[in-house]
């Protein structure tokens, strides 16, 4: 693949990997991003399990990719 398939691969991951970031934290306000708020303990279930999933695919894909666009230059 050429350098600019690599790039747009990245960049779509790269979005993925925010919008999927940002839609696990959104019930948690920034109080419990410090320590405030985080008194209990939660299993991840449903559609929150496959986002936090989701999430960790997407970013070693994103890693992946960026490896490998570095060796093919």
């Amino acid at each position: 693949m050429n350098n600019n398939a690599w790039l747009i691969i990245q960049s779509v991951l790269s979005v993925l990997i925010v919008v999927s970031i940002l839609l696990q934290s959104q019930g948690s306000g920034l109080g419990s991003a410090w320590g405030g708020g985080g008194e209990t303990y939660h299993t991840k279930r449903g559609v929150e399990k496959v986002l936090f999933n989701a999430t960790i695919i997407f970013v070693v894909l994103f890693a992946f990719t960026s490896i490998t666009s570095l060796l093919t230059k």
